[in-house]
């Protein structure tokens, strides 16, 4: 049969690693493109040898693969762990199993014996030399299971900080393998049993095949026979396996989690991560916390599951309450029943459904950055480590989610300032500026009408001599919010400058700006000023100035330039007026 070349002496069968190809230089599907590494070639394996392998693999619930030589690739792989798989077939990662499994073969081959060993991915593995029919060069590596919870927590860590994202795309978690060390050590000896029972024809140990039966051996099962695990290691088996089926959804999509969650809008990411992380534990209720460093308070971002009205709660104090405590803490609280626990239930009008909850704190790099809430699982059992576990994969995409939306919300707040007069909280002229060029372009697009309104506060000199700039700030305070309160929603207004103001009225004609300048006088008239009857006209009072959007009035220059000239008439026709310019007549509005 066909087989890979073999070194025609021992000194060459024991090749050293430097001698081996590198990760870089493996076999790959089609040469110099970056694929997955070929994982097998069972062409070159002993005949018949695969299907014994699969029982053996089958019955005793481990991986087994066949070698006779560096690895990957194998000659046969049977119900490979698949995170072994993920790892050995990636160009990028195999180096990490190169001193374990890659050294494999030789290693059997030196000590002639079975060798165990853990690698590092915390999978418990032995190889043994084998010699089926004629062929010598061959060897056999097993297990590939993990024989307790911490070491495959301790790589489920390695893939929730990020340090093995990359490889999530391979299904990592789709096929694990738990087991106990004494299952590695039976199949050990039912890979040398059926070995040494396998003849050139390639009839094998497996049930159902003609010719040598396997030798039995008195009180230990036969390689077709299943392996039971201890009563304490089987519950913890398990258990894991159904963390796994959790794990398996989450393993296909947690790559795109964090796009998922992830908006330009920091209150649609509240929101998504609440949902999402909602779904993934399904659970019917959360609420979402994020802390103020500057405060040393954390406040509510996000809440699904409660009336509106019986959910306002007020920023709580870092130490306070469940949430405050858990993120202090930085330690998650899973809790069965909050009664047992010595906590004071919910009010009644809540009307939660269970007495379990999860409250997770979430961090990234030594900082506090909020806490999930999740309640009221929709089987209406408790909350327990499998959804702690699932909740500690997601947490770092959740922690980078809302450090992204802090980052949002404080840009969002600078560029607000940028742009924002500080003293009456309307708009700057540099925001104007902007938005007037945007407006007359669409107007320009479109033919659409456009006002703009020059506003002036009559006397204000006299008001700020006599009375005080202090006095002066809140006259101009009064006046910008009865500015404000007679515009509509697309009304853009700002402070020119001093005491002047512009408004920007989109989609506006001459007549319908003259309406709205009226009604904006007429209520800064109205207004009640502290020192208003001290005025010149015995009250605060405005004058306007109009221009509108016009063959001959359509630059930003020409505009403003236009408004300013109509306030001027306003001021000179006796102040408190709304006057019009309109190609280079002025029209007074009739009163």
């Amino acid at each position: 049969m066909p087989r890979r070349k073999e070194p025609s002496k021992e000194g060459e069968t024991l090749m050293t690693q430097e001698s081996q190809p590198t990760a870089a230089t493996r076999h790959v599907a089609a040469p110099g493109l970056q694929t997955d590494i070929v994982q097998e070639h069972p062409q070159d394996a002993p005949a018949g040898w695969a299907e014994v392998q699969e029982q053996l693999a089958v019955s005793s619930g481990l991986s087994v693969l066949l070698v006779d030589g560096r690895q990957p690739p194998a000659l046969v792989a049977s119900n490979n762990n698949s995170i072994c798989h993920a790892f050995q077939s990636s160009l990028e990662y195999v180096s990490l199993c190169d001193p374990f499994c890659g050294e494999a073969h030789r290693r059997a081959l030196t000590a002639g014996s079975t060798v165990q060993y853990k690698c590092h991915a915390g999978l418990q593995c032995f190889t043994t030399p084998v010699q089926i029919g004629t062929e010598q060069n061959l060897a056999a590596i097993g297990g590939r299971a993990f024989v307790s919870g911490a070491d495959y927590r301790a790589l489920v860590d390695r893939f929730r900080a990020g340090e093995l994202n990359d490889l999530l795309n391979s299904k990592p978690f789709e096929n694990v393998i738990f087991a106990e060390a004494q299952k590695l050590d039976q199949l050990s000896e039912h890979l040398q049993k059926a070995a040494r029972n396998f003849d050139a024809r390639g009839l094998g140990t497996h049930p159902g095949r003609t010719g040598r039966e396997p030798e039995s051996t008195a009180g230990q099962p036969g390689p077709g026979d299943s392996i039971a695990p201890a009563p304490d290691l089987q519950r913890e088996v398990d258990r894991l396996r159904i963390e796994l089926e959790h794990r398996a959804h989450l393993a296909d999509s947690l790559q795109r989690f964090l796009e998922r969650i992830s908006s330009r809008d920091p209150a649609q990411t509240y929101n998504a991560i609440l949902m999402h992380s909602k779904e993934l534990l399904q659970a019917e209720r959360g609420s979402l916390w994020v802390f103020d460093e500057t405060s040393n308070e954390i406040s509510l971002k996000a809440a699904t599951g409660f009336a509106t009205s019986e959910f306002e709660v007020s920023p709580t104090r870092l130490g306070e309450g469940i949430s405050g405590r858990v993120l202090e803490s930085e330690r998650p609280l899973i809790v069965e029943n909050l009664e047992k626990a010595g906590l004071v239930p919910a009010p009644a009008e809540r009307n939660y459904r269970t007495k379990s909850f999860i409250s997770y704190p979430i961090t990234m790099g030594g900082r506090k950055i909020g806490v999930l809430n999740v309640a009221d699982k929709t089987s209406g059992g408790n909350f327990d480590d499998v959804d702690l576990s699932l909740l500690e994969l997601i947490g770092p995409q959740i922690a980078v989610a809302l450090e992204r939306a802090e980052w949002q919300e404080r840009a969002t707040q600078f560029q607000l300032m940028s742009i924002t007069d500080p003293l009456t909280g309307l708009l700057n002229r540099r925001y104007l500026e902007e938005r007037l060029t945007e407006e007359l372009n669409r107007s320009h697009r479109y033919n659409y009408s456009m006002s703009c309104l020059m506003i002036d506060i009559d006397d204000f000199k006299n008001y700020n001599d006599q009375n005080g700039h202090q006095a002066g700030d809140v006259a101009l305070k009064i006046t910008a919010h009865a500015l404000k309160a007679t515009l509509r929603s697309a009304d853009v207004a700002c402070r020119y400058g001093g005491e002047e103001f512009c408004i920007l009225l989109p989609q506006t004609t001459l007549s319908e700006a003259g309406v709205i300048a009226e009604r904006m006088r007429q209520r800064v008239t109205d207004t009640d000023y502290p020192y208003g009857k001290s005025q010149p006209l015995g009250t605060v009072s405005i004058s306007i100035g109009v221009s509108t959007f016009a063959k001959h009035i359509d630059t930003s220059e020409s505009v403003i330039a236009a408004a300013d000239r109509a306030l001027y008439s306003a001021k000179r026709l006796g102040k408190n007026r709304v006057e019009f310019y309109l190609d280079n007549i002025t029209i007074p509005l009739a009163r």
